[in-house]
């Protein structure tokens, strides 16, 4: 097994409830956090003990887009709907009550955003003005996570029917619908080159699936103990890390899915609940958490040559 070290250099305190949500910003070293509080946060990997209110809701946040050509976060305020926000002006520009239902994910297709709600809907809106375009019904459970095809003609969609949903963004009809799980199936991230999905969840099982052969199951992996909340790549496609509600970390080998390294409490300081999402920054080769303990971890993870 290859050398990894691990070094978690530091611990971030400024929110005051779990941590739902870490979403990369304009820049490698810059990221924005969310969680129950309700307070939308940008850090800086450079100089991490100062965090930015970029904006506060009245409910939980459970999901971030950030658009970088604008500068702008959508942010989906639970019960609330969307809100698209300024980050430079820290204003909120338009917001739309889209849903009263919790929302799990956020993902932006064109000039689509993509809503995954508690209710079983995948919402379309127009990201000029925040309007409407079509409310999917796709489940009588909640959709819980969404993952958009590198090409971006198709999009994976997680639920909490245990199933994964396939849709062409062209005219978003359904292109196949995978019985994936056991239980609720709460991340999905497509490989580098778009040839593998990833999928993962409650059952704590993590699944490979291959793309080109109409997502034909290749592999299962018992990877943790409790329910996976998170997967995140590394930017070259060449490891990945998963995160659980048994409170570690896991890095894996992208090609082999060999395990690599564990980071817990016990071995690395690691959370002392639930670690719920991940950020692998191209700072550094930085590794941000997000944990119901209210704490955000940046980890130094290096990598063998």
């Amino acid at each position: 097994m290859p050398k990894i070290n691990v070094e978690k250099i530091q611990t971030l305190t400024g929110h005051k409830d779990c941590l739902y949500v870490v979403e990369p910003a304009s820049e490698s070293h810059l990221f924005f956090s969310a969680g129950g509080d309700g307070m939308v946060a940008l850090w800086d990997l450079k100089d991490p003990e100062l965090g930015t209110m970029v904006a506060k809701v009245q409910n939980s946040v459970y999901a971030l887009h950030y658009l970088k050509e604008n500068n702008q976060l959508i942010v989906g305020h639970n019960y609330e709907g969307i809100h698209l926000i300024d980050v430079e002006e820290k204003q909120e520009l338009k917001s739309a009550k889209i849903t009263e239902s919790a929302i799990f994910d956020i993902k932006v297709v064109g000039n689509i955003i993509l809503t995954a709600c508690a209710d079983g809907q995948l919402i379309l809106s127009d990201l000029k003005d925040l309007s409407t375009i079509a409310k999917l019904q796709l489940s009588e459970k909640s959709v819980r996570a969404i993952a958009v095809h590198p090409d971006g003609k198709e999009v994976a969609v997680g639920f909490s029917d245990n199933s994964i949903k396939i849709l062409s963004t062209s005219d978003w009809r359904l292109k196949k619908e995978i019985k994936a799980h056991d239980n609720s199936v709460f991340t999905l991230q497509y490989s580098f080159e778009g040839n593998l999905l990833l999928s993962s969840g409650r059952d704590a099982h993590l699944k490979i699936w291959d793309v080109k052969s109409d997502y034909l199951l290749l592999e299962t992996i018992v990877a943790h103990m409790y329910a996976i909340n998170n997967i995140s790549f590394r930017s070259d496609g060449k490891y990945f890390a998963t995160c659980s509600m048994d409170k570690s970390i896991k890095i894996w080998d992208a090609q082999s899915l060999r395990l690599l390294k564990v980071i817990d409490k016990s071995r690395h300081a690691g959370h002392a609940t639930s670690v719920n999402k991940l950020l692998w920054t191209d700072y550094q080769d930085q590794l941000v958490s997000a944990s119901d303990d209210h704490t955000l971890s940046i980890w130094e993870i290096q990598m063998p040559n």
